[in-house]
């Protein structure tokens, strides 16, 4: 078959649709301006590489010969990574919630030439059903309309986008105070699932910065539920189906309530947030699975998700052999095969597996007898029962799942988009470095700072801006907002992590740059792209914290992060200006905004300064910066002062000029509200120091 245009995209989603009979174009400005050339609309198809139902349109519509040809009669199509152009999607998006109440992928917009939206919808069937409308004839009517009645198509695209920069506009208000915290805390605690875990009902996602904002409020205020429902949620998250039992990692979300159905993408994002999580978790609950489960997650990561220069992919699909979760299912047949019939015969009332299969689905496509690995009840509550230890059990599994996973590796493989996101790799980059001070593990520490280096090389531009994805050698996409929010919150974990003030130094010049390029002056806020890239009929800005924390969000605790590190009054005013700019619509729904919250919490609080004066490596300055990185301190700013670093540290934050040693020994320099207390050597009585300023 003949390949259109999409074969010279370096995008997998793109590529993936490069010898569809649909003539697709890529966007950009000779797409346009053919399609004003030849007065047809625009057929505007947004998914991504990993989508379930993109799969399904695509195999229903798109592969289909006289669907094509409808859709090459009437428009111009175009198709889009949404990964690859989040500012394009958040536009779009915007645009089908206004028109319809709702949204998803794959996300189906009509529009003028001038990039006008008149119609927006999602999955489309080949022909129209059940109330839903169908490909063809949606291409019949609209290319009728643009025929017969070019004035009403055009006044309709003109009056939405009128309205549409308004999805983008947010109110202000004044500086919110800590009863806005307890308000999300309310609403959240009162729409937890206490049977199975997690918020609401089917289909349950992951949102790991609710558990963050959780975690802070029983930080906050001692409200024991608040770490309760965090456990709660990420040990049901952990034995369900959600989670991969073989291979470690978690699927995208649970399309029932009880975690054991997921949609079986695989997402760099959830990866990097949940460690976080179960990280933040680990401190404060002191539960080993914690632990154990963001040391899988990044086993994961390292293992499948690694590029060989060190950089993250972005996902695995769900589908293989055109079927979602094909190759995580098991059959009793295939299971006892991998294991052996007693081995298995042992392990099947353990992980529920069953002849006739352990899960039902609405959309098909699974043989009777399918199983999703899951576990009802832990390991702990197990091993009785098998008359081992729970380690004997472990062990056992670990060698019985290693099995599995070669079993399982001889099957086809779902796709994996390879292409490098900065926004998504600064997520992994500060969850690994994290996971490096509170785990103790020195080679997530490596990993991450490999990670850095590598964006920092291949995709930011002599100017200082960066680019957003890279992938075949190429960079492409200007830097959006995100990319700078993220990456600059992995630095400064990194510089959390390591003490080396060059990637604090790197940091804030990537938050200057943000700065200059995406400040909203008139509303304050950064806008999503910057106004040299006028590609969009609207420029958006976006401060939801959905499947990902916003920009905004994630930017928020960067500014007040840089402040407490270097004492700068102007970081600080800026995150002042941010959270009067977004405070009105905030409090209208404020769990909502979870992650914001977070940030919010930080800056709100009293803050906590500590420079250890020490030699790095040495036996009583590890044993402070141990003790401070087993404890749960959010809000904690930490510095590291050495002979090697002093001058370089007080040229970045002036306040630490002048500590000293203590009678010889390394001493932590604690400061709480900008009053700076007695310094001390004894890492306990550090860690009471902070606990005890924390409420």
């Amino acid at each position: 078959m003949k390949a259109n245009r999409l074969i010279n995209e370096k995008s997998p989603y793109l590529l993936q649709h490069a010898y569809n009979p649909v003539d697709w174009h890529a966007w950009n400005d000779e797409t346009f301006a053919k399609a004003a050339a030849e007065n047809k609309p625009i057929f505007l198809s947004i998914g991504y590489a990993t989508c379930h139902w993109c799969h399904v349109m695509e195999k229903e519509s798109f592969e289909d010969e006289e669907a094509a040809r409808h859709l090459n009669e009437a428009c111009i199509s175009i198709k889009v990574d949404r990964e690859e152009r989040p500012d394009i999607d958040a536009v779009y998006m915007a645009a089908c919630h206004m028109m319809t109440g709702s949204g998803g992928w794959p996300l189906t917009i009509f529009m003028t030439p001038d990039k006008k939206p008149f119609f927006a919808t999602t999955y489309l069937p080949k022909r129209s059903r059940l109330g839903r409308p169908g490909l063809i004839e949606l291409c019949e009517r609209v290319k009728a309309l643009w025929v017969q009645e070019p004035d009403k198509v055009a006044a309709a695209a003109a009056g939405l986008t009128d309205t549409l920069g308004k999805a983008f506009e947010f109110a202000s208000a004044e500086t919110p105070g800590i009863r806005l915290l307890d308000r999300a805390y309310d609403d959240i605690a009162y729409r937890f699932d206490g049977r199975h875990g997690g918020f609401d009902s089917a289909p349950k996602f992951p949102t790991p910065h609710r558990l963050l904002f959780l975690l802070r409020c029983r930080e906050r205020t001692g409200e024991p539920r608040a770490a309760e429902m965090v456990e709660r949620t990420l040990t049901a998250m952990r034995l369900g189906g959600i989670w991969d039992h073989v291979g470690f990692g978690f699927h995208r979300y649970s399309t029932d309530g009880q975690w054991l159905l997921p949609h079986f993408e695989k997402m760099l994002y959830d990866q990097a947030l949940t460690a976080m999580a179960c990280l933040e978790a680990s401190q404060v609950i002191r539960a080993p699975l914690m632990a154990q489960t963001a040391a899988e997650i990044f086993a994961y990561v390292l293992r499948d998700m690694t590029s060989p220069q060190g950089a993250f992919y972005s996902a695995e699909d769900a589908d293989s052999e055109g079927v979602e979760g094909k190759f995580y299912v098991w059959s009793l047949a295939d299971f006892r095969q991998a294991l052996g019939a007693s081995e298995a015969s042992f392990w099947e009332p353990v992980f529920n597996l069953r002849a006739e299969g352990n899960f039902k689905e609405e959309a098909g496509g699974h043989a009777t007898g399918a199983n999703i690995l899951h576990l009802t009840r832990p390991f702990g509550r197990w091993a009785p029962e098998r008359g081992l230890t729970e380690d004997q059990l472990r062990l056992r599994w670990e060698e019985a799942r290693a099995r599995l996973s070669a079993a399982r590796n001889t099957r086809i493989h779902p796709l994996k988009d390879d292409k490098i996101l900065t926004d998504w790799n600064g997520l992994m980059i500060a969850a690994l470095a994290q996971g490096a001070r509170v785990l103790g593990r020195a080679d997530y520490l490596e990993a991450a700072a490999r990670a850095a280096g590598f964006l920092l090389d291949r995709l930011q531009g002599g100017d200082g801006r960066l680019f957003h994805r890279f992938r075949e050698g190429e960079r492409a996409v200007a830097g959006q907002a995100g990319d700078y929010a993220f990456l600059v919150f992995g630095l400064l974990q990194l510089y959390r992590s390591s003490f080396d003030i060059a990637w604090a130094e790197k940091a804030a010049a990537l938050q200057r740059v943000m700065l200059r390029d995406l400040w909203d002056e008139a509303g304050g806020g950064f806008f999503l792209v910057g106004a040299q890239n006028p590609d969009l009929p609207v420029r958006p800005k976006e401060i939801y914290d959905g499947a990902i924390p916003s920009a905004n969000s994630v930017a928020l605790m960067n500014l007040v992060w840089l402040s407490r590190l270097t004492g700068e009054a102007a970081w600080a005013e800026r995150a002042e200006q941010m959270v009067r700019a977004f405070a009105g619509t905030i409090g209208r729904q404020p769990s909502a905004f979870t992650f914001f919250l977070c940030a919010l919490d930080f800056a709100l609080r009293p803050g906590q300064e500590v420079v250890i004066a020490g030699e790095k490596g040495s036996r009583d300055a590890e044993r402070l910066v141990s003790a401070l990185n087993q404890t749960f301190a959010p809000n904690l700013v930490a510095q590291l002062k050495s002979a090697d670093n002093a001058a370089q540290l007080a040229r970045f934050a002036g306040y630490t000029d002048g500590l000293q040693l203590v009678q010889g020994k390394a001493a932590a320099h604690l400061c709480v509200g900008a009053a700076c207390r007695r310094s001390v050597t004894d890492a306990q009585e550090l860690v009471d120091r902070v606990l005890g300023n924390t409420r």
